[in-house]
């Protein structure tokens, strides 16, 4: 079975940092890209960053120059650099990748950035 458990999530200030980390079984985790996305409540899931296999990332544009995402394939876990944290960067944080032609989610943690 696939298995991604995201950590690293909480509270903390604007313009603070956090680091989310997402651990990964059940895949042969360094063929496969992996994303981060958030959610708030009554809004859709958006996308905030990905990374290929071949180490390639791309951001949307409001966390551009803020987040930075990365792997570790041989620790099976993909990472969620985020610095200078504002208060609507605030939402669940889901790990995603593809397997066998499905969408595959963890379960999410949370961050609230606010004084």
């Amino acid at each position: 079975q696939v298995h991604l458990v995201e950590s690293g999530g909480g509270l903390v200030q604007p313009g603070g940092s956090l680091r989310l980390s997402c651990v990964v079984s059940g895949i042969n985790f360094r063929l496969h890209p992996m994303r981060w996305y958030r959610q708030t409540p009554g809004k859709q899931r958006e996308f905030v960053a990905g990374i290929t296999s071949d180490n390639v990332a791309n951001y949307t544009d409001s966390v551009k120059d803020r987040f930075t995402i990365s792997r570790d394939n041989v620790r099976t876990t993909v990472y969620l650099r985020m610095n200078s944290l504002r208060p609507d960067d605030t939402a669940v944080y889901y790990c995603n990748t593809d397997y066998r032609g499905s969408q595959r989610w963890g379960r999410g943690t949370q961050v609230t950035v606010s004084s």
